[in-house]
């Protein structure tokens, strides 16, 4: 089932339950889903493409939720979180950091990398390898970790 369908799928569900939070996001993100569509390249989106639109979105409403909340505004934090739960919910299943950090131990061996210089190898094979099974900020924070 493409991720289109699921999301038509789900914003029916959410009308049916009269889901408020449910019905916005899943419409937010056929409204990407859309956009990326309709963007003019003429060729199919990706499962790829997808999957780096949806952590785009996670990571606006993350960003926007660290805000709410560093300026006490419970009351407009509260739906970012929602509606980060729910797009969340359509990612493949996160690694953990200990698979993570095993992982790129094995790409750093790989490359045969031995300092800082040479994160740029590691990052590149490190996110497309783990493209939407983990998130950018956690690979680098490991990732200099190990060469340091």
């Amino acid at each position: 089932m493409s991720l289109t369908d699921r999301i038509n799928a789900g914003i029916k569900d959410a009308m049916k339950q009269k889901n408020e939070a449910g019905k916005r996001t899943l419409r937010a993100i056929k409204a990407q889903l859309i956009l990326l569509k309709t963007s003019g390249s003429g060729t199919e989106i990706t499962e790829d493409q997808e999957v780096k639109m949806l952590q785009k979105m996670v990571k606006e409403r993350q960003d926007s939720y660290e805000i709410y909340i560093k300026q006490d505004r419970v009351d407009l934090a509260t739906p970012e979180k929602e509606e980060m739960d729910i797009i969340k919910e359509f990612l493949p299943k996160q690694m953990s950091e200990e698979e993570l950090t095993l992982a790129i131990k094995g790409i750093v061996e790989q490359v045969g990398a031995n300092s800082m210089k040479d994160m740029g190898k590691v990052m590149g094979m490190a996110n497309q390898q783990f493209g939407g099974k983990a998130d950018g900020k956690t690979i680098s924070m490991i990732v200099k970790s190990l060469l340091s």
